[in-house]
């Protein structure tokens, strides 16, 4: 039988610890089931992906990369945060 040591967060680990125990496992078990379930699904168990970004956020990112609605360039820094500060 193999050891598997990891380094994580003191916090995350009691948290995990109780959670694990609220559903009658302790961590080592959960951790076996995870890595069975990987094996199971030839991959991770669950969907990996980026949180959605916020409808505004990503007009505000699309409209820079498109090089839109920009402002500046600015002679000085005032000038910039004077600009942000306006309504």
């Amino acid at each position: 039988m193999a050891t598997l040591q990891i380094r994580i967060n003191d916090d995350l680990k009691t948290q995990a610890d109780a959670l694990f125990a609220s559903l009658g496992l302790d961590t080592s078990t959960a951790v076996r089931i995870f890595l069975t379930s990987a094996l199971e699904h030839d991959g991770l168990p669950f969907e990996v992906r980026h949180k959605p970004i916020p409808a505004d956020l990503q007009q505000a990112l699309d409209d820079s990369r498109m090089r839109k609605n920009l402002q500046g360039p600015y002679r000085t820094a005032k000038e910039a945060v004077d600009a942000m500060l306006e309504d």
